[in-house]
């Protein structure tokens, strides 16, 4: 058994933009189930699927990453091995080609599991991974430049208690990700993004935090969660999937608690999730208008994929 589950992100997919997404899902479920088709590990699949939507300016992650409130890019990314629970992620990376890459760096070169900064770009080089100096993405660029009109227009206090101000500008909040089961039923979770348009400098969202974005555990799940990253950080919404499902709860209905949980204790929760569990169950749920996702088995070996998902 071994299976792939790809989200583009949790939010609002413009008409024009849905092909796009579907297309970019596909083709990274595609790549990372060839690597568990042809024997390799979880942890190479999901790095390798979530490379390639890093590449893809339609994800907010890697190039097309979302601008911060000066225009800067500030990246976030974790990778975690559910064998070992080792685990790396990286924040505030501006330069960095394939920020998920160096979370894996991270994970098994250093003694860390969360660097942030400039001392980022030094450890890309000495592990050749390739620095990019404008990763702006026309989509990106024209996104900021709407919602930065709209809040000097709006004269608002920018994340004022702030879904209210995002709801009203349109956010959008695509991080990527991806969890997988390999035949030696070893799971693996990868997640990236650029996080919120708008962000105040220097604000780290749930990715890079494991346990909150990200977290793989043989005896549980993998999870990657995507949406509004402080809505996820306040209900430590992987960690708490992964023990639902420890406690015997499939991921379907560890999703559907979460939900309840966040939309009783915060005002309109917006994030979604994919799972897969030790199982190689699969669950995927989100609480915002859309979420791209794509999934791939061993039963079929064909893609499925949606930018909604009916959490039956």
């Amino acid at each position: 058994m071994y299976r792939i589950v790809v989200h583009g992100g949790a939010g609002r997919v413009k008409e024009k933009y849905v092909n796009s997404v579907l297309k970019g899902v596909s083709k990274a479920a595609e790549i990372g189930y060839e690597i568990l088709k042809s024997g390799g590990i979880a942890l190479d699949a999901v790095e390798a699927a979530v490379k390639e939507l890093e590449e893809n300016p339609v994800f907010n992650a890697g190039y097309g990453s979302a601008l911060n409130i000066n225009g800067h890019i500030e990246m976030d990314a974790a990778i975690m091995d559910g064998r070992t629970l080792n685990c790396g992620a990286v924040a505030l990376a501006k330069r960095i080609k394939y920020p998920i890459s160096l979370a894996r760096i991270i994970m098994e070169k250093t003694d860390h599991v969360l660097i942030a900064g400039d001392f980022l770009e030094k450890l890309a080089n000495k592990f050749k991974i390739p620095l990019e100096e404008n990763l702006i993405s026309p989509r990106s660029r024209e996104k900021w430049m709407e919602l930065k009109d709209k809040f000097s227009k709006n004269n608002l206090s920018y994340l004022s208690k702030n879904y209210k101000l995002l709801k009203e500008m349109d956010m959008f909040f695509d991080t990527v990700g991806a969890v997988a089961i390999d035949s030696d039923g070893n799971l693996a979770a990868a997640t990236s993004t650029g996080g919120l348009t708008l962000k105040l400098p220097g604000r780290i969202g749930d990715t890079p935090l494991i346990g909150c974005g990200t977290y793989a555990d043989n005896e549980g799940a993998a999870i990657s969660a995507t949406g509004i990253g402080e809505h996820i950080v306040k209900l430590a919404v992987a960690c708490r999937i992964n023990s639902l499902i420890i406690q015997g709860l499939s991921p379907t209905n560890a999703i559907k608690l979460v939900f309840e949980v966040a939309k009783r204790r915060i005002p309109d929760p917006q994030f979604g999730v994919i799972v897969i569990d030790r199982n190689g169950e699969i669950g995927i749920g989100h609480l915002t208008k859309n979420l791209g996702w794509a999934v791939m088995t061993e039963k079929d070996e064909k893609v499925r994929a949606g930018i909604k998902y009916n959490l039956s």
